[in-house]
């Protein structure tokens, strides 16, 4: 992130917070209820027991008892807010393992190109007659975004072209970032202001894609060569900033997310991030994962300390780091080829984003100064690799509880799941691929044999290996309701079954986006369950999830609570559905 954007982000944030916090200043005795109950309730605890209640008492917003609606009724006072749930579900907030907050906000300035169900673009012709409408209204030299396109999900199976943009416009760089959040695809004015010629050359763990026939450039960058978000967003304006923010945060809100997260971020944002928070503009609690290459270096060198930023509203997590691509951007590093290649590269299978050696290095550096490690691994060859570096690590410094987070863990074998278990590295899935990249699985980059093991999250559960699982936004929408669906299911768009025997029980997906979402932070002794003493953070349902696995993503989130305060309450008159 350039620092002179990064300084316009971060006084932006602080000003509407400063001012944010005057307002609630003035309102925050009359906002925070010092006593509230909730009686006549289906409130699924997830303790140890996953016990099912009636009633809970929330005091100074926290749980203070947890019982029948008797036994909460006789804590009831003159004052006490009470809330009769009717017999509705009352579940734990939802705990964001593993998204980048406030990447979905992004479709609140740019065009968005994502494939159907999420959105309506199914082909290049319709891709670019989109991008041709948001060029009317962005001035000349400011950059052009597209949000969202899948190759895989377009008729044409393949990324729009460098030339392809240069239609819509010779006076917008331009830029469309896929859905993978990998890759993108620039014009040939992006290209020159990003300083890539004809003559540059591709980076280690990089590529700068160029046409098989001609030679030239075509636009396509990938992992280490494409644009951050922080270089597309260096020119817009403040309005553009909160824009972003306010639809991220709102989102969040809405879907019953009481923690958020966002991962592989830089000081500048985590300050903004961290003051957003304190001052309440981000109405729930942040968990924020350190870049190694940047952030990271300077915590090691002493320059920050996570202290600094802890609170009970922010948590300074594990350093992220990136080992290799995504599954359905073709850059995961894999042991075995892709199932279907183009013809000029039969053996493909991807590349990592560093050497052994390197991640080795790394890796050790962390761990040797006591930090928690969150690295992204989707290919196999790349999980081998963190496997490896992990274990040479604790080699060299044992830690008895590391809880490596080990993000996606998408096409781990059994055998590495194993070895998980025995290093002490814990797996965070995306099962919403099931959903969204399920058939393109099987079809065309793992296939048959190796595509139903994605995410298996089955083989897992069978070890007693504790898992999160997550959805990435804005690769997939912030949507735990489809996440637990997904996990419980295994349903792709096409109706298909993507690995039976990796389906869990509706409980244990909940504990995976709950208590062990809590755990793998090391935050579970505050939030994550129903439990005296814990943070009042709760999302109530407008069903049972446990009722009817197949309509999980039915369910309407009628409430988001943090600290007991309200922060999200449905229109109940006017329903989406």
């Amino acid at each position: 992130m350039t620092q002179s954007m990064t300084r316009r982000i971060t006084t932006y944030l602080l000003g509407i917070a400063l001012l944010a916090a005057i307002v609630m200043a003035l309102l925050v005795s009359s906002a925070t209820p010092g006593h509230r109950v909730f009686i006549n309730g289906n409130i699924i605890t997830v303790d140890e027991n996953n016990r099912i209640v009636e009633a809970i008492s929330i005091r100074d917003g926290k749980i203070e008892a947890i019982g029948s609606n008797n036994s909460i009724r006789k804590l009831i006072q003159k004052d006490t807010q009470i809330t009769d749930l009717q017999g509705k579900t009352l579940l734990p907030g939802f705990i964001d393992a593993h998204s980048h907050f406030p990447g979905s906000g992004l479709t609140a300035i740019s065009a968005d190109l994502s494939p159907p169900p999420t959105g309506g673009i199914s082909n290049i012709a319709q891709l670019l007659e989109s991008m041709r409408l948001q060029a009317k209204a962005i001035p000349p030299g400011k950059w052009l975004l597209g949000f969202g396109y899948d190759d895989s999900s377009l008729i044409e199976k393949r990324h729009p072209t460098r030339q392809e943009l240069d239609s819509i416009s010779s006076e917008h760089p331009i830029y469309l970032w896929h859905s993978s959040g990998h890759m993108g695809v620039a014009n040939s004015l992006a290209l020159q202001k990003i300083g890539i010629t004809e003559h540059t050359q591709s980076p280690a763990g990089g590529v700068i894609g160029r046409d098989k026939n001609t030679g030239k450039l075509n636009g396509l960058l990938q992992e280490k060569s494409a644009l951050s978000l922080t270089t597309l967003l260096q020119d817009f304006s403040f309005t553009d900033y909160y824009q972003v923010f306010q639809h991220a945060r709102d989102e969040y809100s809405q879907n019953g997310i009481t923690t958020a997260q966002s991962g592989g971020v830089g000081i500048n944002l985590t300050r903004a991030l961290y003051w957003a928070s304190q001052f309440r503009q981000i109405p729930f609690r942040m968990v924020v994962f350190p870049n190694h290459q940047d952030f990271g270096k300077q915590l090691l060198d002493g320059n920050y300390k996570q202290t600094d930023f802890n609170s009970e509203r922010f948590y300074l997590g594990p350093i992220k780091i990136i080992a290799d691509g995504s599954v359905q951007g073709r850059t995961a590093f894999l042991t075995q080829p892709f199932y279907k290649n183009p013809e000029e590269i039969p053996n493909y299978r991807g590349f990592p984003s560093f050497e052994q050696t390197e991640l080795s290095a790394i890796v050790s550096t962390y761990h040797d100064a006591g930090f928690q490690l969150a690295i992204h691994g989707n290919g196999d060859a790349a999980i081998d690799q963190i496997i490896d570096a992990f274990a040479k690590a604790q080699t060299r410094t044992p830690s008895t509880d590391p809880r490596l987070i080990l993000v996606h863990a998408q096409m781990a074998r059994f055998d590495q799941l194993k070895s998980m278990q025995a290093l002490g590295i814990t797996p965070s899935f995306f099962p919403t691929h099931t959903y969204y990249w399920g058939d393109q699985h099987i079809e065309l980059f793992m296939g048959p044999q190796r595509g139903p093991m994605m995410s298996p999250t089955g083989s897992a559960a069978a070890l007693g290996l504790k898992f999160s699982v997550h959805t990435d936004a804005p690769v997939t929408p912030i949507s735990p309701l489809q996440l637990l669906w997904s996990t419980v299911n295994r349903q792709s768009l096409s109706g298909n079954i993507i690995g039976k025997d990796q389906k869990i029980s509706t409980m244990q997906a909940i504990r995976s986006i709950t208590i062990d979402a809590a755990w793998q932070v090391f935050q579970e002794n505050n939030r994550g369950s129903i439990e005296r003493g814990k943070f009042a953070d709760l999302v109530l349902l407008s069903s049972n999830p446990l009722e009817n696995p197949q309509s999980i993503r039915q369910i309407e989130v009628l409430e988001t609570i943090v600290a007991g305060v309200t922060v999200y309450a449905a229109d109940t008159k006017n329903p989406k559905r």
